[in-house]
């Protein structure tokens, strides 16, 4: 097994299985590590996902900012990934997160409905 520099559980060699699109982007759904509910879908580009694994702050891209942006910095309410993983065509991230406050900017604890029923 190689060593990394890393803080985050993960495969090795996920940064070499990786698949990012056209733009060189990979969708990353984050995933409360203790409830395991599912709190939000954001984009990492390779810096993103490299600066996640490096200090365990999770780190995003903003398309239509065209920069990145860690989690929290503004609001305060950070994500710490716990672990993360590859689906199994590679190209979807599941994190792991410790998420301090909501995760969705409207203040939800989650960006995805609570109803079961979307009438």
């Amino acid at each position: 097994m190689t060593s990394t520099p890393w803080v985050v559980a993960t495969e090795p060699t996920l940064l070499d299985r990786a698949i990012f699109n056209d733009q060189g982007l990979i969708p990353a759904i984050a995933q409360d590590s203790s409830s395991r509910a599912v709190l939000m879908m954001a984009w990492m580009n390779r810096e993103a996902l490299e600066a996640t694994l490096r200090e365990g702050r999770v780190t995003y891209f903003s398309r239509s900012r065209q920069e990145l942006w860690r989690k929290g910095d503004t609001s305060g309410h950070t994500q710490h990934a716990t672990r993360i993983r590859l689906d199994c065509d590679g190209d979807v991230l599941l994190l792991d997160v410790v998420q301090e406050g909501p995760a969705c900017h409207t203040g939800a604890t989650s960006c995805f409905d609570s109803e079961t029923s979307h009438d």
